[in-house]
């Protein structure tokens, strides 16, 4: 494994992060593919032994079933101190008034009960999940900033949202002295990179760490889509409205990462992400692994170094894609 500092702070990530999404309670969660704790703690064990120490979950992935899934297998197989954990916050936890969102009330609600079921003093990593409209910016960093001063959270993270809006709240930050984001996880793989034209640079710029979310394009980047279903390419409406299996540009850029795999005598997933591992400033892609081999491709593909006459072959069928994962 391979490890590097998490954006411009002194903290050592592993180049992979496990994505504990698929982890949780399918009775508690719009994706009916997930697994349960039984099958999950294998998962979390194997990542540890492959040198993993990244993990990212939610307090929304099944109603904070996979944030409890994850605290007990990290207490039971690993060192708190040597693991990364990462959460979010700002998924509808509650019906009623302040049950979601990204306001004072809620931050400070959610973050013990993150904490709570996780079954730790701290988080490492404290993201917001999306932008809240409906809450002034200066209201929520303020209140991200108490989270860290308490001992609550190491760092700060934001995930999926306009680069005007990142760039507000890191100047809301350095204007009060409030604790800055260091990371984005946003939407990025070879079958969306609208993320390049604004969000890459300015992460760049401020020196912010970015771990992608989807790297594999949900499974898209790693077989031919004609092959067989899963269970979760036939459910996960989600997934379905990102990708489209009919558009011809990114099917081209599934054949081409068919042919550079073949080339290098690797699976489809090393050069999808391969890809990443050379985009600045790519910190750590995040792995929504739900088989051991998930894992193993996944770190295998770190042994892979893409060439820029290969890098641009991937890249040159690519075409504009709207803008998704905001929302």
């Amino acid at each position: 494994m391979e490890y590097t500092k998490l954006g411009n702070t002194g903290m050592d990530v592993s180049r992979i992060c496990l994505g504990c999404m698929g982890f949780g309670d399918a009775e508690r969660w719009i994706h009916k593919w997930v697994l349960g704790e039984e099958n999950s703690r294998p998962i979390i064990k194997k990542a540890l032994e492959l040198g993993i120490n990244f993990f990212d979950t939610a307090n929304v992935y099944s109603l904070g079933t996979s944030e409890e899934f994850l605290g007990r297998a990290l207490k039971d197989f690993a060192n708190r101190d040597e693991v990364v954990i990462a959460t979010k916050v700002h998924g509808k936890m509650h019906e009623g008034p302040n049950g979601s969102g990204l306001s004072r009330k809620a931050i400070l609600s959610e973050i013990d009960n993150s904490l709570k079921r996780l079954g730790t003093d701290y988080v490492d990593l404290y993201q917001i999940h999306r932008w809240d409209d409906q809450t002034p910016i200066e209201e929520t960093m303020e209140a991200l900033h108490d989270v860290v001063r308490s001992g609550k959270a190491r760092y700060l993270g934001a995930s999926a949202m306009f680069a005007w809006q990142f760039q507000k709240a890191l100047y809301e930050a350095s204007k009060y002295g409030w604790t800055r984001f260091v990371s984005m996880q946003d939407h990025l793989n070879l079958l969306y990179r609208e993320e390049e034209r604004e969000m890459l640079p300015l992460c760049r710029e401020e020196k912010i760490g970015v771990i992608p979310y989807s790297p594999l394009a949900s499974g898209r980047l790693t077989r031919d889509w004609s092959s067989e279903s899963t269970l979760r390419s036939e459910t996960d409406q989600i997934a379905k409205s990102k990708y489209d299996a009919t558009a011809e540009t990114d099917g081209q850029v599934v054949s081409r990462v068919a042919e550079i795999a073949e080339k290098h005598g690797v699976p489809r997933v090393h050069i999808a992400l391969a890809w990443l591992f050379q985009k600045k400033p790519v910190t750590a892609p995040i792995i929504g692994a739900t088989k051991i081999t998930h894992l193993e491709d996944a770190v295998g593909a770190l042994s892979v170094n893409l060439t820029q006459v290969e890098v641009a072959y991937l890249e040159e069928p690519y075409v504009p894609h709207p803008i998704i994962g905001h929302q």
